[in-house]
């Protein structure tokens, strides 16, 4: 049985890429099962079906809490994606953490007739539908982007949790005032807790309701000879180095990333432990920097060793990290 997420010193974990086989994700998805402790995360897979996946693993007898991260809400309505997150919580067996973000303006222009007008306002309408639709709420709800007049099928699952994917402090305040968990992606630990969190606790505060628990996925690799770390970082995150989103955080945290040069960004995020790297021990210790600046689930993602070296390289980095972090906390 899973144990306790919600400590203050949960390491979860990510399947680091888009999912094109079930195959692929179940060697993260044992090991958090033998470990007997985390969630498995994933992004949006335009491959297989982020919720597929989550579906074919339970199905196939895994035994672990899932989590989006995020899944593109431009993609779905927020009744479907009610339905979507009810039922892994209902096949999991498992509270499930339905993560949702907008995705960039590229991604929005090639599923929408144009960007959103106003993203931050959209993910916090499509948030509060989705959590009333899944409360047996009758929802009559003409939103900025959506039109809900239903009333959702009552069946007896685990909860849901919803979470939004967190970069800015407009989309952390709708985070305070609308989900259970920010999700963050890249983000330095200073800015975590100097930004974001107190941009969360405003948010909160306006809308009466706790403070979100903030989970951030955190790139890492051991570092081994002959591994240049930075093209490991670079190999993890140069499509998200080479956004203006991500590069528009960066530079407000203090790391002065430019969509034009990803290399450089990949670099500063080493020198800064944002990305994580080092020993296995040192990498736990990289870790708890980020509970210590206000995250309260770590969600470890090895994507530039999947990357650069290969699924089995990756899992094995997974393993020994995990064990160095289970190791302190034993």
């Amino acid at each position: 049985m899973n144990r306790q997420l919600n400590s203050p010193h949960t390491t979860s974990v990510v399947y680091p890429l888009q999912a094109s086989q079930v195959g692929h994700v179940m060697p993260f998805a044992r090991l958090l099962e033998r470990r007997g402790s985390g969630r498995l995360w994933l992004g949006q897979s335009l491959g297989v079906e982020t919720h597929h996946v989550f579906a074919a693993l339970a199905g196939a007898g895994v035994h672990i809490p899932f989590g989006s991260s995020v899944a593109l809400s431009p993609l779905r309505h927020p009744y479907d994606a009610a339905v979507q997150a009810r039922s892994i919580a209902q096949l999991s067996g498992l509270p499930f953490v339905a993560g949702i973000g907008p995705g960039s303006k590229e991604f929005q222009s090639a599923v929408r007739p144009a960007p959103l007008a106003k993203p931050v306002t959209a993910a916090r309408e499509y948030v509060r539908t989705m959590r009333a639709l899944i409360d047996g709420e009758t929802v009559h709800q003409d939103s900025c982007e959506h039109s809900t007049h239903a009333v959702f099928p009552v069946m007896d699952a685990p909860p849901v949790e919803y979470g939004l994917g967190v970069l800015r402090p407009a989309m952390a305040r709708a985070a305070g005032e609308v989900a259970d968990v920010a999700i963050t992606w890249l983000t330095p630990p200073p800015y975590i807790r100097d930004v974001l969190v107190p941009a969360m606790k405003e948010g909160a505060a306006r809308s009466g309701r706790p403070v979100p628990r903030v989970a951030t996925v955190v790139h890492a690799a051991v570092d081994r000879p002959g591994r240049d770390i930075p093209a490991v970082a670079l190999a993890a995150a140069r499509a998200h180095l080479s956004a203006d989103h991500y590069t528009d955080m960066l530079r407000r945290a203090g790391i002065p990333a430019y969509p034009s040069d990803p290399g450089t960004g990949a670099r500063l995020l080493v020198e800064s432990g944002t990305f994580v790297a080092g020993t296995p021990q040192e990498i736990a210790d990289g870790l708890d920097r980020y509970r210590e600046h206000g995250v309260d689930e770590v969600i470890v993602n090895v994507c530039g060793v999947l990357n650069a070296h290969g699924l089995g390289a990756a899992v094995t980095d997974l393993t020994q990290i995990l064990t160095a972090v289970d190791g302190r906390r034993a």
